[in-house]
């Protein structure tokens, strides 16, 4: 579907407004709001509020907000975890609603590919839910550092 809003997406709840979440940044385009299983403390997600199921589907203009937006953030992420380098990549794997990760990375390892891995069996697991109060209160140090730019 093509910019139009799906009943039972997650994210098309949360742009609505119908789920709680530590929103960064919102604009009548994106909302941006930290990820409840981070990869790492800081880890955003930018997501178009209208509905696109693939990232080659997203209008250029709106793209290119999101890329915009995950540039200052990575400033941000830079100097408030104090990290070298900060990831980026769309996706849309566990919800079929694409979206942006912004991750600060204090691992080589924090976002890589399967190609990278040597050992044939690897597990993985979910990373643990950020409880409500913690996540409220990284958002509010990264929302004051991204007024700040």
């Amino acid at each position: 579907m093509n910019g139009a809003a799906q009943e039972g997406c997650l994210f098309c709840r949360i742009a609505r407004g119908e789920i709680p979440v530590a929103r960064i940044h919102e604009d009548d385009d994106v909302i941006a709001f930290l990820d409840i299983r981070p990869i790492r403390e800081g880890h955003l997600l930018i997501v178009p509020k209208a509905h696109y199921d693939y990232f080659e589907d997203i209008p250029a203009g709106i793209a290119g907000r999101i890329m915009s937006l995950a540039q200052r953030f990575a400033g941000v992420a830079k100097r408030t975890y104090n990290v070298a380098r900060v990831g980026f990549m769309f996706t849309g794997v566990h919800i079929a609603h694409a979206h942006a990760h912004v991750v600060p990375m204090v691992e080589d390892t924090d976002i890589t590919s399967r190609r990278y891995i040597v050992e044939e069996a690897v597990t993985f697991r979910d990373p643990d839910v950020m409880s409500p109060d913690r996540l409220e209160k990284v958002a509010a140090k990264l929302k004051t550092a991204l007024a700040e730019t």
